[in-house]
């Protein structure tokens, strides 16, 4: 699987740490590369027309809060971007909302729970049924 990964300085250890935890992706960093001071959307922008091109088949942005990258992500049409603080909430952004861009919080997360966090996301499904609905209605107010 083909993963588009990028952070703002805040993240960049832990976006390193998560290519390192997860040698079976393929990762297609956006950067940033170091820990000076950049903006967020100068890398959460192009990874996430990665992903809604299907260029990546999903995604990881990560900043200080999550919440820029948030922001910054669902502008792109065909995102479903989802801060996710806990396991369950990135279990239920998978199964109940199909989200294709994990977002996590550089400054707020651990990186052994960031990658616990991350291991469940990868590795649950969207469970479809009466949620596809829901997600077409998504769509539909991006037109």
């Amino acid at each position: 699987m083909k993963i588009a990964i990028a952070s703002d300085h805040a993240g960049f250890e832990l976006k390193e740490a998560l290519k390192s935890a997860f040698p079976q992706y393929e990762f297609v960093d956006f950067g940033t590369h170091n820990t000076e001071s950049m903006d967020y959307p100068d890398t959460g922008y192009p990874a996430a027309r990665a992903v809604a091109d299907k260029k990546c088949e999903k995604g990881i942005l990560i900043c200080g809060s999550g919440i820029g990258m948030s922001i910054t992500a669902n502008k792109v049409a065909g995102i479903r971007a989802a801060l996710c603080v806990n396991t369950d909430i990135a279990r239920l952004s998978r199964q109940h909302n199909d989200s294709n861009i994990l977002v996590l919080a550089g400054r707020f997360t651990a990186i052994p729970y960031a990658i616990e966090i991350a291991k469940v996301w990868l590795n649950t499904s969207f469970e479809g049924g009466r949620h596809i609905n829901r997600i077409n209605k998504i769509h539909q107010g991006e037109r």
